[in-house]
């Protein structure tokens, strides 16, 4: 799918964010983030009736992904002030937002940050803070030390991620091959089907045409230090989605957020791991829209 509408505004510094837009122009309007890494494109290349009707899909690409300039150093209260700038420029009043696995501690910046104009706000597989407990139980030995990396050796995890970004610029079918010693095996099924595995593809690629500096800044806004705001002081009702089977992210990261949050919904989905949201999506943006007072 082309996006309806593929775009760019100025924001703080400047900078060129970009977003596209996806759906029904005149429907409910529903911010969605990507993942670490990602970018605004990668919805379109879902497959066919991710999208309900009657809903309107503004994505954007968080500073140094895809077609934004970076923002070196941002935190996640950062980029909730370039969603706020968006949403102004859109003259969107009220809406609800979707973080997707690193999109999520973003997608929780803005419940924190304005209350007063999101509807609701959805996160599947989100991480957890870092020096939150037990919320590493179940996670892969790899996510493990990587995150745990950004918290303790910031500058060795930067050099990292510098390395892990050029190597998905210049094979990023060899870097998404690598993912399937860290999965599950329901997510080896899911990226082994031909249009997952070539959506990844191109949008990892997207990701990092213009640098590491995405993917950087996002390992250290996620993991990398405290989030700067209080959880418990969240009043946005929030629908939180973890799977099962998720190694990237475990279940124990979901059950964290959702006891500190106070307006959390928890919803386990049994028997799926990390990418069940790349065949799911419309089912998220369902509820998400449905709980919305708005929507």
């Amino acid at each position: 799918m082309v996006p309806r509408i593929d775009a760019a505004i100025r924001v703080s510094g400047d900078r060129r964010l970009a977003y596209a837009e996806y759906g029904d122009g005149a429907g409910v309007p529903v911010f969605v983030f990507h993942g670490l890494p990602g970018t605004r494109l990668s919805w379109g290349m879902l497959p066919d009736g991710s999208f309900p009707p009657a809903v309107r899909i503004i994505a954007p690409d968080r500073p140094g992904y895809g077609g934004s300039d970076p923002n070196p150093g941002r935190t996640l209260l950062d980029w909730a002030n370039d969603v706020e700038t968006l949403a102004d420029s859109l003259a969107i009043p009220g809406f609800a937002i979707v973080g997707i696995s690193g999109g999520g501690p973003g997608a929780l910046a803005c419940a924190w940050k304005m209350p007063q104009r999101l509807t609701t706000v959805g996160i599947v597989s989100s991480p957890a803070p870092t020096d939150a407990p037990g919320v590493f139980d179940g996670i892969s030995g790899t996510n493990r030390f990587f995150m745990k990396l950004t918290w303790y050796v910031p500058w060795l995890s930067s050099a990292n991620t510098r390395f892990l970004a050029a190597v998905i610029r210049r094979h990023p079918r060899r870097y998404l091959d690598t993912m399937k010693y860290k999965i599950h095996d329901v997510d080896k099924a899911i990226l082994a089907r031909p249009e997952i595995h070539e959506m990844l593809v191109k949008d990892f690629a997207e990701a990092v045409r213009g640098g590491a500096a995405g993917m950087v800044d996002d390992m250290a806004a996620n993991h990398g230090r405290p989030w700067g705001f209080a959880l418990d002081q969240i009043r946005t009702e929030v629908l939180l989605w973890s799977c099962e089977l998720d190694r990237s992210v475990p279940p124990a990261m979901g059950k964290y957020l959702s006891d500190v949050i106070p307006s959390c919904q928890a919803n386990i989905v049994p028997g799926q791991g990390h990418l069940w949201i790349l065949v799911h999506l419309r089912e998220v943006l369902d509820e998400v829209t449905r709980a919305s007072p708005r929507g």
